[in-house]
């Protein structure tokens, strides 16, 4: 009986312990802002990856310095005047503006070299530069671009892009998920590597896209990889990802609600290690 209650006493002891709280400033681009901007997916998602993380770990407290279509070059040029303020934990969810703008990857000697704001790599070592500057012990997460789908903008069609299944400019977006995993295992930071997970291939982000046979100028509902070559005409066809076509994203690029739980599941995995 004496034991049982050590044990009882133990237990709820243990139970009573709370976990020191901890800050967290997440940079990103648009698939970051969106989490407290969701009137801008149409309502499509309902919450984003960090407030689902911060609902797994309440002691997180989030700041959002999600910066709608920006790469890592504009948030490296910006860094002084972003308002980043002294954190805990730092995440950086960067890298899929980059290649679509077609910005030089460059090298790791690059980033090494602190070569400067002209390449990707040089953009992330401001970027870490400016982070380390802030908390020295702070923890720095690094995520990759995911795989995309063809991207058409909800609410403006003629805004669209093609996806991570074939270069710009002779780049492909896996060699800049790529070049952050390196600089990860150069600085021995944490990765969450978005671009090689199985959940959020590219037959996985749309069920379909909506497009007119072009021979028969019906409609039809086409899956990856049969829309590659089918044309959309933003203005004249109607928007290609109805409601029912949502998978891992809503519009090809940005992910949906199950796309944001995948995201935020592989990120509390990392996180609660600190």
């Amino acid at each position: 009986m004496k034991q049982f209650c050590i044990l009882l006493a133990l237990i709820c002891l243990t139970g009573s312990i709370k976990h020191e709280e901890v800050s967290w400033v997440a940079i990103g681009d648009s698939i970051t802002y969106l989490n407290d901007h969701l009137d801008e997916t149409g309502n499509r998602v309902t919450k984003g990856y960090m407030t689902r993380v911060v609902e797994r770990l309440p002691y997180i407290h989030f700041t959002n310095q999600g910066h709608n279509g920006w790469t890592s070059g504009g948030i490296a040029k910006e860094i002084d005047n972003l308002g980043l303020v002294k954190a805990d934990i730092y995440s950086v969810f960067l890298g899929t503006n980059d290649w679509w703008s077609s910005r030089p990857l460059g090298r790791l000697a690059d980033y090494q070299a602190n070569a400067g704001n002209t390449t990707v790599y040089g953009s992330f070592r401001i970027i870490v530069n400016k982070l380390r500057q802030l908390n020295p012990q702070a923890p720095i997460v690094l995520i990759t671009p995911m795989q995309r789908a063809d991207f058409v903008y909800l609410t403006n069609f003629k805004n669209n892009a093609y996806g991570s299944y074939k270069a710009k400019n002779g780049q492909y977006l896996e060699a800049f998920a790529n070049a952050i995993d390196s600089i990860g295992k150069f600085e021995h930071l944490p990765v969450l590597d978005l671009y090689h997970a199985n959940g959020l291939k590219l037959k996985k982000l749309v069920k379909f896209k909506r497009l007119k046979d072009p021979k028969s100028g019906q409609y039809t509902n086409y899956p990856y990889p049969d829309f590659i070559d089918i044309p959309f005409r933003p203005e004249t066809d109607e928007y290609p990802y109805p409601v029912e076509a949502i998978d891992m994203t809503y519009d090809g690029l940005h992910p949906s609600d199950k796309g944001y739980e995948l995201i935020s599941r592989q990120l509390v995995k990392i996180l609660k290690k600190y």
